[in-house]
């Protein structure tokens, strides 16, 4: 049977349109093959949610603090009071992380950070809120991520393929810093039209993506969670011996530790530095947070594709360069357009560095230390941020916050250039380990 000529050229029209649709998916898949995972593509939309609500609050809690006080140590110490609370909990996190199924301790976490966020929110809707609050509540989040962040981490592994984890540790970093582009501007339109109040509930509604993403997940595919009697002190130690050990995680969480303490706080005085150099209101300041976010999104994309061409310990020190003289040129300009260029090229050094260090610990792991290594390297990140927070705070109150910035980035470089001379060093320690 012979079809009419339009029938034909609408099958064929249709077809041609198919085979396209086909291969713009096989491409995307390439290019983000963690997406290949259904429960990685059920994770990732209520994490964006989640995470833009936690932006909101970290930037409408900064401008708060900034108002009842007035004072830039006081930023830097309620951001400090956060991030304490990991430097002495996350091991025994790791230890629970390693033994309980990580899905439902993410549910137990993220809804008693929702019943924080809404706490906080009631006390500055009703105009009680004081700085003591603040860092009450700010510490209780701290002691909630402890276990929720290497709880996270190790669980990327079990819902997509070992070879995928750089895709998936990259687009999860995109997920935290897009948010940073979309958070502050919400931000800062919530807090100049209604208070920072309505900011904090946002944030607890935002929860609510996340749990009903987590709930709706496949039984992610694993080996059985070992039962074991080993005293947890016992099991910290085993953790920290092999961390120790093992020449890749040593290198990744020494140079982490640089990065927490001279690097990632100068995002604890962007408030500061609208405030003060620029003279920006709440909205303006949200958009320093987003072009710093933008670049940050555009390094972890690049470092999806590219995951599997880099040479990783180059490629996070040279990251970790590019964003130190790109905050130091930030330092210098009192011009808006140059200050947001510099921005952005730091924000996309940062945590393409970041990024990268993560996916270098989390494929070299051995999935019995999981739970454990990732919460050694989490209490590094988040546990010595309170130290850069402090120390960023007090210089900036007695120096300037230029200064303080330009300091701690020249200790970034001077870190990264000692990282690029003994990469070759570590990459063979790293090939003994291996054979041993």
């Amino acid at each position: 049977m012979t079809l009419p000529a339009e029938t034909a050229s609408q099958i064929n029209q249709n077809t041609l349109t198919y085979q396209k649709k086909n291969r713009l998916s096989a491409q995307l898949l390439s290019a983000f093959p963690a997406f290949e995972s259904q429960n990685f593509r059920r994770y990732f939309p209520g994490q964006v949610i989640s995470m833009i609500g936690t932006w909101i609050q970290m930037v409408a809690q900064g401008w708060l603090v900034l108002e009842i006080t007035g004072s830039a140590f006081d930023v830097g110490l309620a951001a400090a009071a956060s991030t304490l609370p990991p430097l002495f909990l996350s091991l025994l996190g790791g230890v629970i992380v390693d033994r309980y199924p990580r899905r439902t301790i993410l549910l137990w976490t993220q809804s008693a950070a929702m019943l924080l966020a809404f706490v906080l929110g009631i006390f500055a809707m009703t105009g009680t809120v004081t700085l003591s609050i603040i860092l009450a509540l700010s510490f209780l989040l701290g002691c909630v991520n402890a276990l929720n962040v290497p709880a996270l981490q190790a669980f990327l592994s079990e819902i997509v393929e070992r070879e995928h984890l750089p895709s998936a540790i990259a687009m999860n970093s995109a997920i935290y810093n897009g948010s940073r582009i979309i958070g502050p501007a919400i931000a800062g339109f919530l807090i100049s039209a209604t208070g920072t109040g309505s900011a904090f509930l946002v944030n607890g509604v935002s929860f609510f993506a996340v749990l009903l993403s987590l709930l709706s997940m496949k039984r992610a595919q694993r080996e059985p969670l070992e039962k074991t009697t080993q005293n947890p002190l016992q099991a910290i130690k085993e953790g920290l011996l092999y961390s120790w050990s093992h020449p890749l995680i040593r290198t990744s969480i020494f140079f982490i530790a640089v990065i927490a303490i001279f690097a990632w706080s100068y995002v604890t005085m962007l408030p500061v530095i609208a405030k003060h150099t620029f003279g920006m209101d709440a909205s303006g300041m949200g958009y320093l947070y987003g072009v710093s976010g933008l670049g940050s999104v555009v390094g972890t994309v690049l470092l999806s594709i590219y995951s599997r061409k880099v040479d990783r310990l180059v490629f996070i020190a040279g990251g970790t360069i590019l964003f130190a003289f790109a905050l130091i040129g930030f330092t210098f300009t009192t011009f808006l357009p140059a200050a947001l260029f510099f921005l952005f090229v730091s924000g996309f050094g940062l945590v393409s560095a970041v990024s990268t260090l993560s996916a270098t610990i989390q494929s070299t792991v051995d999935d019995r230390f999981r739970g454990r290594v990732m919460s050694l390297y989490m209490m590094i990140f988040m546990g010595f941020m309170p130290i850069g927070n402090l120390e960023i705070g007090y210089l900036s109150e007695h120096f300037g916050t230029s200064i303080a910035i330009r300091i701690g980035c020249l200790v970034t470089i001077l870190a990264s250039v000692v990282l690029i001379f003994s990469s070759r060093g570590v990459r063979k320690a790293y090939s003994r380990y291996q054979a041993s």
